[in-house]
């Protein structure tokens, strides 16, 4: 079959490469009909996620058709379209019963090396390095999907993949964002980054309440998505943001801050971005934290930091002080996916939300090389891309 393979830094192939098969019984495989490049597989194209080996299939975003079902697959048969989430989890142990998926124990074979960088192991993840797994990803023909079981949700209704790919990550990504900042009618909400996530993110705030939803980038086209979703627009490169949220609300700062930028944040102030990529350098530092920096300072007394932006390691000059004399709330987490899908599936069905607004090309997986290097520079406006088999 045809996958994207990670070919070292900044290098991706489209490859032929074995099928995949049956390998426990709990698992399937699935012919992939739709998948994405999520802004998180960029941490893997620049280099930023350690333990990537030559070869890697590449793809947590992606949905198909069922080939074939392992024996103890009772819920799944062949030729249903499912959509698959980005963790994998075994549905059994403590985690997973608590509904908390993406720290499933038990789905991650090479834990061990996971402990060593985070005290603890989260979940396998497919397509996303050998510390969390080494799981092949589907921007691939076919894909095995372990504990299909408990992941896939079939899609049963006609709805278009457009309208549901996204359920794999990024739109219950962007939901639990917002729900991890409790909100109460009348409060005012901002998100560090307007890419697909932070798009979502404030599309699930209005849903929740929010009264005000206020998003902060640098590129207008990402700034248009987020106002069609219902928020205000802040560009960093003409304002400052800190002064600009205190005069949208004030004085006070809004009662939740969600950093949907994560571990490559830049372009923000020049001496801290400079102070940043020489630490990253010389390894002293491995992610650049400028964008969860700015929310925890922004954040009224009291109020909650949401933490969906993905970071895989250690940052520095974080503003701890802030947390805890000021009584804040940091919350974090990679999304527990399977305990959004079938509600935000009914959300889809009954109009609330139509995510296929946040797709700007749709391509060929052939075409994923060209699509990686689009979406990492920007270039022609890519929001979103969908790939196609």
């Amino acid at each position: 079959m045809k996958a994207t393979c990670w070919m070292g830094r900044n290098t991706v192939e489209v490859r032929n490469v074995p099928d995949p098969g049956i390998v426990n019984a709990r698992d399937a495989v699935v012919r992939v009909t739709s998948t994405a490049i999520c802004g998180s597989d960029l941490h893997l194209y620049d280099g930023y996620v350690p333990t990537m080996k030559k070869g890697d299939i590449l793809g947590h975003e992606f949905m198909g058709e069922v080939v074939e079902v392992g024996p103890q697959v009772r819920n799944l048969r062949v030729g249903d379209r499912v959509v698959v989430p980005f963790p994998i989890a075994c549905g059994n142990c403590l985690s997973c019963q608590n509904g908390m998926y993406s720290v499933c124990e038990n789905s991650n074979p090479n834990a061990g090396v996971a402990e060593k960088l985070m005290g603890h192991s989260p979940a396998g993840i497919f397509g996303y390095s050998h510390m969390l797994g080494g799981y092949a990803g589907g921007q691939a023909e076919y894909a095995r999907v372990p504990f299909a079981d408990v992941g896939p949700i079939k899609v049963e209704d006609g709805l278009p993949d457009e309208k549901v790919l996204f359920l794999s990550d990024i739109l219950p990504t962007g939901w639990m964002g917002a729900e991890m900042c409790d909100i109460k009618p009348g409060d005012v909400i901002a998100i560090w980054g307007a890419g697909p996530v932070g798009q979502f993110a404030a599309v699930s705030a209005r849903l929740m309440g929010a009264e005000r939803v206020i998003c902060i980038d640098r590129l207008p086209y990402r700034l248009h998505h987020a106002a069609r979703a219902g928020a205000e627009t802040l560009n960093y490169e003409e304002v400052d943001v800190l002064e600009a949220l205190r005069e949208m609300t004030a004085g006070r700062g809004p009662d939740a801050c969600i950093d949907a930028v994560g571990m490559e944040a830049h372009h923000g102030n020049p001496a801290m971005y400079a102070y940043d990529r020489t630490k990253q350098a010389t390894r002293l530092e491995t992610d650049r934290p400028y964008a969860l920096r700015q929310a925890i300072l922004a954040c009224r007394n009291g109020g909650t930091v949401s933490v969906i932006g993905v970071y895989g390691g250690f940052v520095d000059k974080f503003p701890m002080g802030a947390v805890m004399n000021r009584s804040l709330t940091l919350r974090a987490g990679q999304c527990h996916v399977q305990r959004y899908m079938r509600p935000l599936m009914d959300r889809i069905r009954h109009g609330d939300i139509d995510p296929s607004f946040v797709i700007s090309h749709r391509m060929r997986l052939e075409d994923a090389p060209h699509a990686y290097e689009m979406f990492k520079n920007k270039e022609n406006e890519c929001n979103k891309v969908v790939l196609t088999t």
